[in-house]
């Protein structure tokens, strides 16, 4: 399942490292952008550049993979990275640093989506989920330990520092990804629509076929997937936000987002066990109503440990989906036009993600930051009901039923 050369230095290692880089950079954005004049909220939106960036590269990063492949693709998308965090670095002013902190947004883009392909194409079927989940649980890893990294780097030197980091992790990545051995393409893949069954490889569709055969799937499904991102973008905001409105102190509030980050890095590979052996819905549909519940939660908390515990609980329902979105992405894609398929398929997780947060921010904006929180937990149900209603409709692995009904 996670042969070294292919699987763990061609995708594992890099995702990992990759993730430090920009895990470690993510903390001093603002610092950074208000040491060079910014106020808060510029400061604010050239952090919010970094998902701008990503959101805007999904389709031409799978366009991009799709045309040299995805290896190629990773190591220019390694040294794009590595320039953009230089360059982060060295920036005299507001615009340099958020065209850098944006290139470094579409570099990921391109970046991720070319491991998902690649990992979509090697791994057989029914150990998908494992594989994803793992490579969820390294990225959540590396982001865990980059902002620890960065700290002592702040500690012996400046916040401009953290980004130089940044380049030392992207070039790190790209030596790993060359150091690997590409699986050679089979002459017959697996179409993840359908019956599971191989399919010979067809002429690669454009975009905008891809968009007008998938279109049924991508707005019933793929509302689905855009929930679940937009429920997990939400936990991110509302756990400092609420310890902010509590009075906690910032150390405080950062111990209890760790704990949260803490119990979900635990779950990644029992969870993509879970979806390989009993089905996707398994793990889809409790572990977002587990979100839910904890968001729904979350405004009745009154001091550290109340909070800490339902931290605990939000971080426990993330993990049981780890690897959901992109487990799920690989099901179904087709098995042409695969790289364009899923850049599709990100740009609705990243918009969701992206989003989550903003339903947050406005019932704060509006009055009641408990009123956003809230809002953002109903996310948490609906997302379930959208994936027991439409999964079992577009994947064989949705559960055991279809399954044995696909012959699989």
């Amino acid at each position: 399942m996670f042969p070294f050369r292919s699987v763990v230095l061609g995708a594992l290692i890099p995702a990992f490292i990759h993730a430090i880089g920009v895990g470690a950079m993510v903390p001093v954005i603002a610092p950074s952008a208000t040491s060079l004049g910014a106020s808060l909220a510029a400061a604010g939106f050239i952090a919010a550049l970094l998902h701008i960036g990503q959101i805007l590269a999904d389709l031409p990063a799978g366009a991009f993979a799709a045309r040299v492949g995805d290896r190629r693709a990773m190591l220019v998308a390694a040294v794009v990275a590595g320039l953009g965090f230089a360059g982060a670095a060295l920036s005299p002013g507001l615009i340099t640093l958020g065209l850098a902190i944006l290139l470094i947004g579409a570099a990921s883009a391109v970046f991720h989506l070319a491991r998902h392909s690649y990992l979509t194409e090697i791994t057989p079927p029914l150990q998908r989920a494992r594989v994803m989940s793992t490579l969820g649980g390294v990225h959540r890893i590396g982001q865990f330990l980059g902002p620890f990294l960065g700290a002592l780097v702040i500690y012996s030197g400046e916040v401009h520092a953290v980004y130089l980091l940044g380049t030392l992790t992207s070039v790190a990545a790209a030596a790993t990804v060359l150091l690997s051995r590409e699986e050679k393409r089979s002459p017959a893949v697996t179409d993840g629509v359908g019956t599971g069954e191989a399919t010979p490889l067809a002429p690669e569709p454009s975009l905008l076929a891809l968009a007008r055969n998938y279109r049924s799937m991508l707005s019933t499904l793929g509302v689905g997937v855009l929930l679940i991102g937009a429920i997990r973008g939400a936990r991110e905001t509302a756990i400092p936000l609420w310890g902010e409105y509590l009075g906690l102190d910032p150390a405080v509030t950062s111990l209890i987002y760790g704990l949260a980050g803490g119990v979900d890095m635990l779950l990644f590979y029992p969870a993509g066990k879970l979806m390989d052996r009993m089905g996707r819905l398994w793990v889809g549909v409790p572990g977002t109503c587990v979100m839910g519940a904890a968001l729904l939660a979350m405004p009745f908390t009154v001091g550290p440990a109340s909070l800490a515990a339902v931290a605990a609980v939000l971080g426990f329902g993330n993990g049981m989906t780890a690897g959901i979105l992109m487990t799920l992405g690989s099901d179904v894609a087709p098995a042409a036009g695969r790289a364009r398929f899923l850049g599709m398929w990100r740009v609705l997780t990243d918009t969701g993600a992206a989003g989550g947060p903003l339903v947050v921010s406005a019932g704060a904006a509006l009055g009641s930051l408990a009123a956003g929180i809230w809002a953002a937990g109903v996310l948490g149900p609906a997302a379930g009901g959208a994936l027991a209603r439409w999964l079992p409709r577009w994947s064989v692995h949705a559960n055991r039923t279809t399954r044995r009904r696909a012959g699989l």
